[in-house]
């Protein structure tokens, strides 16, 4: 059974094909569907998330299909309705032929006509553009050129993004659209301060599970990185629940190794949630930590992390604060400052596909000031020869080499080290933004 499949527990696909068409009227109404979805019972969540992101993933194959096979636009509802059963019909050949029957989707997307679409012609119209559609995938692949997978365009990049990946990237944008449409890998981080690399990889292969290394990423190995070779739920992943393994993309474990915390040093993580970067940095080293993080329903995330870690403890403490001010401030400097800014998540769609759609071209000045706002306020509570390490998970120049740039150009006492640079998304991780500056002085 493909993906989508194995994700159905007790909630009937004509019901998910509806919730995911809710799911997604509300992202083009400007909500994360991580916000969506917390509003749903715990057994409709991944068949939902699932379901949603691989139709924004598939956005521009399905609307080519919709635009070729339905002669006058259909109602926003109704766009979405056939957008979802259509990348459904599609699993056999992304899939490598798993996924639902053909005839069951067209049923079941029929059935999710009666609570959606309020139309005499809906279910009508939704029966025979599907059947049509699944007729026209079907010699596809039977036919003399028959093809494993259709790609009809991908997933859906607004015209400024586009604009910017080609300008920025001159020679690597298709490439990067490519990458940003696929699935993400499921990559690990062991937490080798409880479980050395090699105990762990012997009870994956006691579970059963095939991993692949990853190679070194900009010149650095990371000892507890891997990645399952087929996804699992986290229930299933040996470790998970007693904290020897934590879910993190390699390009992000860079940040617990570009600090090269020692023993004892205080170390500030700023915008810390959800906790993934903060855990790693208490795996690495026995430092005093403190976290911030200006949402309050975030900082739960992180505190949930740690328990299952097991890390967290007195030299660990989390504050509801924001960053960029300085009212959370005792007086003393920090060692080492991790600052993970927020920004346009324009590195990780294909984790967050949702990201294209709530993303707009004025955002990006906006963040560009946030991010100079805290890196001007971390600066100072760093001591004279602390390391100050900036990442952001984006692909755009003005969050990552432009900030680097002007920061420098305004900081006399900043000197930028190794600095990685722009981290582009491939096959092993996705793409991030690293600078990292030492405070000059005594």
């Amino acid at each position: 059974m493909g993906q989508l499949r194995q994700t159905q527990q007790s909630i009937g696909l004509a019901k998910a094909i509806s919730l995911s068409a809710t799911a997604i009227d509300g992202i083009m109404a400007g909500q994360s569907l991580t916000q969506i979805i917390e509003d749903l019972p715990a057994q409709e969540r991944p068949i939902v998330q699932s379901l949603t992101f691989e139709t924004l993933r598939q956005w521009r194959g399905a609307h080519q299909l919709i635009k070729e096979y339905v002669p006058k636009a259909p109602s926003q509802r109704l766009d979405h309705l056939l957008s979802i059963a259509i990348v459904l019909l599609m699993q056999r050949q992304i899939n490598m032929k798993r996924g639902y029957p053909a005839h069951t989707v067209v049923d079941e997307a029929v059935k999710a006509c009666d609570a959606s679409v309020q139309t005499k012609h809906a279910k009508g119209l939704v029966n025979a553009v599907l059947r049509k559609i699944s007729m026209a995938i079907t010699e596809l692949d039977q036919g003399p050129n028959k093809v494993t997978k259709i790609d009809v365009g991908g997933g859906y990049l607004p015209p400024w993004w586009l604009a910017q990946l080609k300008a920025s990237y001159p020679s690597q944008w298709k490439q990067l659209c490519f990458h940003q449409s696929q699935h993400p890998p499921l990559s690990l981080r062991i937490n080798l301060s409880k479980i050395t690399r090699v105990a762990y990889l012997e009870l994956l292969a006691q579970a059963g599970l095939a991993y692949e290394e990853i190679p070194p990423i900009a010149g650095h190995t990371l000892e507890g990185a891997l990645s399952l070779q087929v996804p699992r739920p986290v229930t299933e992943i040996p470790g998970f629940t007693t904290g020897l393994v934590s879910v993190q993309d390699a390009g992000a474990q860079l940040a617990g190794l570009l600090l090269n915390l020692q023993p004892g040093e205080r170390v500030l993580d700023a915008c810390a949630a959800p906790g993934g970067k903060t855990a790693h940095l208490l795996e690495t080293a026995n430092i005093k930590l403190l976290s911030l993080e200006i949402d309050p329903h975030r900082i739960s995330k992180i505190a949930s992390n740690l328990a299952r870690l097991g890390l967290a403890s007195e030299a660990h403490l989390i504050k509801q604060a924001d960053a960029a001010l300085s009212n959370w401030w005792d007086g003393q400097l920090f060692d080492k400052v991790l600052l993970d800014a927020p920004c346009s998540a324009s590195g990780i769609v294909r984790r967050h596909p949702d990201i294209p759609f709530l993303r707009r071209e004025n955002d990006i000045a906006q963040l560009q000031l946030s991010q100079r706002a805290l890196l001007n306020s971390l600066w100072q509570v760093l001591r004279p020869g602390g390391l100050m390490l900036y990442v952001t998970c984006s692909l755009f120049p003005a969050e990552g080499e432009e900030q680097a740039s002007w920061f420098e150009a305004n900081y006399a006492d900043a000197l930028r080290l190794e600095s990685i640079g722009q981290l582009l998304p491939a096959k092993t991780h996705d793409g991030f933004y690293y600078a990292l500056f030492k405070k000059n002085g005594s």
